[in-house]
Order: C-alpha cells, then sequence, then structure tokens
C-alpha cells in the first residue's frame, strides 16, 4: 500500500512518473505524424486528440505494467532504483491496476470513437511491450530490443488505422522506420548505463559483447534506418519535402554513429543517444509538413 505519510501530491506525480511522461511524448509525435500521412493534411481535430489521448493512456498503461514486472531489477539499477514501485512509494498491486484500467479505457475509447482496428493494433502494442519484451526477451537475449522494440513502432500505425481504417504500406513502412531506429537509440543508451545492466544481469548488447562490437551495429543500423527511409519516397506516399529532410536527417545520423564508431570508448555516445531522439522526431515533423504541403 502506499505510504499514509505520502502527499497526494507525491502520489500523483508517482503515478505520473509510473508512465514515463517523456518516452510517450516522443511515441505520439510519430502517431501524429502516420495521422497527418493517412489524411494527406490535417486529420479532423477530434481524432487528432482521441488517438493523442487514448495512445498516451495505453502507452502510459503499458509502462506502468513494466514498472510492475520490473520491480526487481529496477531496484538494482541506480538509474531506476528511485521508480515509484521499486522505490517503494507505490505498491505492485496498484500499479498492476493502473496499467490494466489505462489499456481499457484507451482499448474502448478507440473502439466506440474510431475503429476497431486502431483499438486492436494499440492493444497489440501494449501486449508485445509488456510479454514479448519485458517478460520474455529482456532478460533472456540481447536481442531484446531489436525484436520487443516493436511495440515502440506501432504508435504510426495506430494514428493511419484510426484516419482510414485499414494498415497499407505507408503504414507498414513507418512501423519498420521506428522499428529500425530502435536498436542504435537503445544500443547508444545502453552504452551509457553498462554497468547498471551489467549489474542487473540483464543481457544488453554492450554487456554481453565489446563496446567496439555496439557501435560497430550502431552504424550498421543507422545505415539501414537511412536506405529504408529513402525507399520510402519510392512508394508515392511521400514527396520532395519528406525526401530532402529524410536525407539530411538521415545523412547526419549515418555520420554521428560513424564518428561514434571512429571514437575511443564511450566518447560521443551522449551526443549520438540525443541526436537518436532529435532525429526521430524532426523526421515525423517533416511527415507532417510533407502531408500539408501535399494538401
Amino acid at each position: 500500500m502506499i505510504a499514509s505519510t505520502n502527499s497526494s501530491g507525491t502520489i500523483i506525480r508517482d503515478y505520473i512518473a509510473l508512465t514515463k511522461p517523456r518516452i510517450i511524448s516522443l511515441l505520439l509525435v510519430t502517431a501524429l505524424g502516420g495521422m497527418y500521412l493517412a489524411a494527406g493534411g490535417n486529420p479532423p481535430v477530434g481524432m487528432i486528440f482521441l488517438v493523442l489521448g487514448a495512445g498516451s493512456l495505453a502507452a502510459g498503461g503499458a509502462h506502468a505494467l513494466n514498472h510492475f514486472l520490473d520491480k526487481d531489477i529496477d531496484s538494482m539499477m541506480t538509474r531506476t532504483s528511485k521508480r515509484p514501485v521499486a522505490g517503494g512509494r507505490v505498491s505492485p498491486r496498484d500499479a498492476l491496476i493502473f496499467g490494466i484500467v489505462l489499456n481499457v479505457i484507451a482499448f474502448f475509447l478507440l473502439f466506440y470513437l474510431a475503429n476497431p482496428l486502431s483499438a486492436a493494433i494499440t492493444m497489440a502494442a501494449t501486449l508485445v511491450y509488456v510479454f514479448v519484451y519485458t517478460v520474455g526477451l529482456k532478460r533472456r537475449t540481447p536481442q531484446n530490443i531489436v525484436i520487443g522494440g516493436a511495440a515502440g513502432a506501432f504508435p504510426p500505425m495506430i494514428g493511419w488505422a484510426a484516419i482510414t481504417g485499414s494498415v497499407d504500406l505507408p503504414a507498414i513502412y513507418l512501423f519498420a522506420i521506428v522499428f529500425f531506429w530502435t536498436p542504435p537509440h537503445f544500443w547508444a543508451l545502453a552504452l551509457l548505463l553498462k554497468e547498471d545492466y551489467k549489474e542487473a544481469s540483464i543481457p544488453m548488447l554492450p554487456v554481453v559483447t565489446t563496446v567496439e562490437e555496439t557501435k560497430y551495429h550502431i552504424l550498421l543500423y543507422t545505415v539501414l534506418l537511412l536506405v529504408l527511409t529513402l525507399m520510402f519516397f519510392v512508394t508515392g506516399a511521400v514527396g520532395w519535402v519528406y525526401l530532402i529532410g529524410a536525407s539530411v536527417l538521415g545523412t547526419v545520423f549515418v555520420y554521428e554513429a560513424w564518428k561514434l564508431r571512429q571514437s575511443e570508448g564511450l566518447k560521443g555516445t551522449k551526443r549520438a543517444y540525443l541526436y537518436s531522439l532529435l532525429y526521430l522526431t524532426l523526421l515525423f515533423v517533416v511527415i507532417v509538413a510533407d502531408s500539408l504541403v501535399k494538401d
């Protein structure tokens, strides 16, 4: 149970922390990009609020379930030891209920106010994150983030499905872009937190192999990501604004990964990690801008 000495403000902050709002904000940007691309311009304002609101609830609920499932390893890691469940301020049971309730609300909002497909994809994202990544892969294989990271690639597909009621080739491309972005982004973070992951016996790539090998894989995935984003233009779903933006952003990403590969030790790792966040945000802003120009 939550300690009785906690103020209501502290309790609210802890429950907000369970949802990992900073991660949610990036997911919402990608969902918004999917909506604008599907609409070929401005989507209905009501649908924007619905998808972003329900998406926030679903992602926040999934993150709360992650707190519940990872409370033991969170308590071992410096970065996560003060999280609400690991720190003992929110009980595991309350985090579990909170996570389930948020996802149920998100599902029914999308099911009745958007369409069943967007609701189903949203639920699939939570199930992949909770059962495939957190339960199935995170503690067992260094490929955990490659496969399980697919959970974070669903939001643009959800945005597309909410507008169109279908999953078409552009939605699959958006999914693939986030899917291939996730490993280099997360491996850069894992390099910075290598000792934390090692202490908790989590087989992230830098823990089970060398720093140099990890940096090689970061470079490899950024090159693949650049190629994939440029191939998207060939489908005709995006225009010249997207092509120019994706080319510039992707080239810089590859350059940052190449510099990281050439550097000694962990020099440049934080810069590469921070650019990966900026890259995905700006890429989906470019997708929105491209959709508005084509409108």
